[in-house]
């Protein structure tokens, strides 16, 4: 499992505290990490194995709560950081101009405030003033529960 955590993991989620997790995106992250566990176990589809029953054979913390935690982690830096650093300016702006018709791409900013809501039930008001604590954030994040399985 070295090979899983020491190279899977990170090829498939490089850039994950940027990602907007869509449905189609959490899909994929999931598939990809079913593809290669099912592997790693020995399986194939065709055993028909759930997939929660394999996870808990290997070990396996859910690849899902580990980049929600680690978009929230970078949420708490950039929220923490000072006046003119970039990242945090960055964060911070609010671009005018038109955008393109139709809806919509949902932005980063709004996407991790809904899920701190949906996750932790911090109010967006009340974000800056709880993840400017950096122990009271981490310690938030480190009790994160799992998301139930859809199914």
């Amino acid at each position: 499992m070295t090979s899983y955590w020491s190279i899977f993991v990170p090829t498939l989620t490089y850039g994950h505290q940027l990602w907007v997790m869509t449905k189609r995106t959490r899909s994929r992250v999931q598939a990809g990490k079913m593809s290669f566990l099912r592997r790693v176990a020995g399986l194939s589809l065709r055993d028909r194995v759930r997939s929660s029953a394999i996870q808990e054979e290997l070990g396996v913390e859910p690849l899902l709560l580990r980049v929600e935690r680690s978009q929230m982690r970078w949420l708490g830096h950039l929220i923490r950081m000072p006046p003119g650093c970039l990242p945090g300016e960055v964060f911070r702006a609010c671009p005018s101009g038109r955008r393109p018709p139709g809806r919509p791409r949902t932005r980063w900013r709004d996407y991790v405030s809904q899920l701190v809501w949906e996750r932790l039930e911090i109010p967006p008001d009340e974000l800056e003033e709880v993840a400017g604590e950096r122990e009271v954030w981490a310690s938030l994040l480190r009790l994160l529960p799992p998301r139930p399985d859809p199914r």
